[in-house]
């Protein structure tokens, strides 16, 4: 899907005071970070190194397994169609709603495509499928999986690859990476996106840590020199300074739960459960799309249309979590517009 995802701002002539309609840490790249990758620019005279060997080397160090589990990519999108292609033409289920990009990868790549409701899992159940993804935290509910849920599907499951999509890790305290279960299970891929938590996803930065087996298998279709040699130096000063880089979750988190609860309290919202700084909300009234170009003209506020996740309706959007300021401007606006439906 080229088109229909959030942050897009641009297509749109009315300026934009306050995006809601992006995952990504508003609170801008860490300190340094800018200075540090100009410093690189000499690294775009040649030609960055084909996978970015050193930095995945950097990434597998940080989690703790060998190199050869990680793989670099030029953000999750590319991690997404590097596994569609990998198996392409086999069985695969979709838990849903989802990012669009699972369904459209595996579309592209000849999928037999199955969607499963989140709703519908059950622990430990049989899926017929030969691949499985699941976002966790799940775009754009916010909805999780726990370890031993994910662990219990990978065991009960050993002939399917489960595809976890880590984007939003970093904005949630109620699960942690499930890195660790790739000790015990072959069957799993694990995609992380370094552009969400750190607010740089111009700069197109990802990695997928599996066995080295699935690794193998994904790299043997992946074009050379995706990530370039200016991605690669954010990606070292990440890991270099990881513990001091990281969103404030927690006040994140506290800001989301008022956020929601004031949206909840104007007039014809609904406003779905997170465990994220991001969560679903449903007009009882008036469509999304409507909600959407409403807000730009009028308050140059921006949303997120979530008519078009499966399973959701054209009532649905998705907002993001920003400074209480600019969170005052959206809930006092959906008052307005709820009170000019009346």
């Amino acid at each position: 899907m080229l088109h229909g995802h959030g942050d897009d701002g641009y297509r749109h002539a009315h300026p934009i005071t306050a995006d809601f309609s992006t995952n990504v840490w508003y609170g801008g790249e860490p300190p340094g970070l800018k200075d540090y990758v100009f410093s690189q620019w000499p690294r775009i005279n040649r030609y960055p190194e084909v996978l970015a060997e050193s930095l995945a080397a950097r990434v597998a160090a940080h989690h703790g397994v060998p190199p050869a589990q990680v793989l670099m990519s030029s953000g999750t999108t590319e991690s997404i169609y590097l596994v569609a292609q990998a198996w392409a033409g086999r069985r695969t289920t979709i838990l849903v709603p989802a990012f669009a990009e699972y369904e459209d990868a595996c579309r592209l790549h000849g999928h037999a495509l199955r969607f499963l409701p989140w709703g519908e899992l059950q622990p430990g159940a049989l899926l017929p499928s030969d691949l499985v993804f699941i976002c966790n935290p799940n775009n754009p509910t916010g909805s999780v999986l726990t370890a031993a849920t994910v662990a219990g599907l990978l065991a009960a499951n050993p002939q399917t690859v489960f595809v976890l999509d880590e984007a939003f890790i970093e904005f949630t305290v109620s699960i942690e990476t499930l890195v660790p279960l790739l000790a015990r299970f072959d069957n799993l891929v694990i995609m992380r996106s370094l552009t969400k938590a750190y607010a740089m996803p111009g700069l197109r930065l990802g990695y997928v840590v599996a066995s080295a087996a699935l690794i193998a298998r994904l790299t043997a279709g992946k074009a050379p020199w995706t990530v370039s040699a200016l991605a690669a130096a954010a990606g070292e000063f990440i890991f270099e300074h990881f513990a001091t880089v990281q969103p404030p979750v927690g006040q994140l988190l506290a800001d989301r739960a008022a956020f929601a609860a004031h949206l909840a309290q104007a007039t014809g919202v609904l406003v779905e459960p997170s465990h994220t700084h991001y969560f679903v909300a449903q007009l009882t009234r008036g469509t999304a799309a409507d909600l959407k170009h409403w807000l730009l003209a009028r308050h140059g506020l921006l949303i997120r249309d979530a008519g078009n996740f499966r399973t959701l309706t054209p009532a649905h959007f998705r907002v993001s979590t920003r400074r209480p300021a600019d969170n005052l401007l959206l809930i006092n606006a959906l008052r307005e517009w709820t009170a000019s439906l009346t």
